[in-house]
């Protein structure tokens, strides 16, 4: 209570001096905190974090600064901040935001400061670290007008800023940052280069290695607080302060192809995760190594507001949602799959005109099974000829799904009784269109091998020739 803080400025009598003090006995004597504050950068505002006495910010003539060590070394914030005068700061201690004011600028918001309340000399010698972070809101975002995340149909004249990230947060520290080989071996030729030494020949095995080599990754791990993975967040590998968050959400369940057309982004996400607690560990992944970084973090998940009606709880929701994401993975195989055999029939014709036998049978069994593949691909999307013409098909497998995704994407309730029967019926669909699309995976794998004994062309799906 005795303590005070005071900025000064004497700029206009020719005095560039940073003046920033403290007293600990209400302004009786006074000593310097201006600690290695650069010459000439005025000092306007200096604020004290609510929670570590020793982690304060000052507003300069030339941006902003902060010392966990109550004003003995300061460190320039960046990230972003422009090269300005910062007339004012505040402290929103609720979400432990720092507001910044800047001469002729407007406003700068640092969301979730509390990692700099964990930085010390010995965490950031470590090879890495993983600050603790806030809890992370639970809500589904409102989309911006015209569902873009800039202006919208708005035009200039409506004022927008960015949000900060939605989710969870996290803010970790790496020492040296990693590196592939390649980017070693440039870093030691650089430094022989620049002492005026020669650079000698690595060796083809050894830039074949570079060029086979994956590259370095780091992951931030998210576990329930059962031990179960969640998500796998990447980020950045280079040296230096980092931040990722994790929109709370499960990955995206759907198919990957081989040729990547069509397949969701590694970053493509899911439906929410429920609301309770979790962790988070930092992991890095050489070679395919993988090793963890440091001890994980706890963090909760809350949700935003309370639903005006009442709704199933959240973990039942999310046992829903979980649900119909193992419904839309096995779909999309499905999808997938079918495509691929349908494809891979036409090939088997063209492989059939160009065998060593004569017309008939072979031909006979082609044709069934790419009648047998159109009938599962009708059960699966509907009457070919009614949406050929834009006519709509009976419910199938397509379009229940769809129909429980358009009532879930958008709201926390969970799930209706009519969103558990349509599912219940997709998926007893799904699992006979399944059924019969594995018998005819496994009638094509008999044609293939009858088309290679015939002198056919090898074709795409099938075994190898012998």
């Amino acid at each position: 209570a005795d303590t005070v803080y005071v900025a000064l400025d004497n700029h206009k009598f020719g005095d560039l001096t940073p003046y920033l003090l403290e007293s600990s006995d209400r302004g009786v004597s006074w000593t310097s905190i201006r600690g290695d504050l650069p010459d000439r950068t005025l000092v306007w505002r200096v604020v004290q974090d609510h929670v570590k006495p020793e982690l304060l910010f000052a507003a300069t003539e030339f941006g902003l600064f902060f010392s966990t060590n109550a004003g003995e070394a300061w460190v320039k914030l960046t990230g972003g901040v422009p090269t300005i005068s910062f007339r004012d700061l505040a402290i929103q201690k609720r979400e432990n935001d720092l507001v910044g004011a800047s001469f002729g600028r407007g406003f700068f918001v640092l969301d979730d400061y509390s990692a700099l309340r964990s930085v010390s000399e010995e965490r950031l010698s470590a090879e890495a670290t993983l600050f603790p972070t806030r809890k992370a809101w639970w809500y589904i975002p409102r989309s911006h007008l015209s569902f873009d995340d800039e202006k919208g149909s708005q035009g200039a004249s409506h004022y927008v800023a960015p949000n900060p990230e939605f989710g969870a947060v996290f803010t970790y520290h790496l020492r040296d940052g990693l590196q592939t080989r390649e980017q070693i071996r440039q870093s030691q030729e650089k430094a022989k280069l620049e002492s005026g030494q020669d650079i000698p020949f690595s060796g083809w095995d050894a830039l074949a290695d570079e060029i086979a080599e994956s590259a370095p990754k780091i992951w931030v791990l998210i576990q329930d607080s059962q031990g179960n993975t969640v998500r796998r967040v990447s980020g950045p590998v280079e040296k230096g302060m980092h931040r990722v968050a994790w929109d709370l959400r499960h990955p995206a369940p759907e198919a990957v192809s081989l040729s990547g057309s069509g397949s969701p982004s590694p970053e493509a996400a899911g439906l929410l995760a429920a609301p309770g607690s979790y962790s988070a560990t930092l992991v890095k992944e050489v070679n395919g190594e993988m090793t963890t970084l440091g001890a994980p973090i706890s963090f909760e998940v809350v949700p935003l507001r309370e639903g005006a009606l009442a709704g199933s709880p959240p973990s039942e929701a999310a046992a829903f949602w979980r649900a119909f994401e193992d419904a839309v993975r096995t779909s999309s195989a499905v999808n997938r799959s079918l495509a691929n055999e349908l494809a891979r029939v036409e090939a088997m014709k063209q492989a059939l005109a160009r065998a060593r036998v004569e017309p008939g049978d072979l031909d006979q069994r082609l044709n069934q099974l790419r009648t047998k593949l159109q009938s599962l691909e009708d059960a699966l999307y509907g009457n070919r000829a009614q949406r050929e013409v834009g006519q709509n098909t009976r419910p199938n497998v397509g379009s229940r799904l769809f129909a429980v995704q358009r009532g879930l994407q958008g709201s926390t309730y969970g799930p209706t009784t009519t969103h558990r029967t349509t599912l219940q019926l997709a998926n007893a669909q799904l699992q006979q269109i399944k059924g019969g699309l594995e018998e005819a995976i496994a009638e094509a794998a008999a044609l293939g091998e009858a088309l290679l004994e015939a002198g056919a062309p090898w074709v795409e799906g099938n075994r190898l020739p012998r």
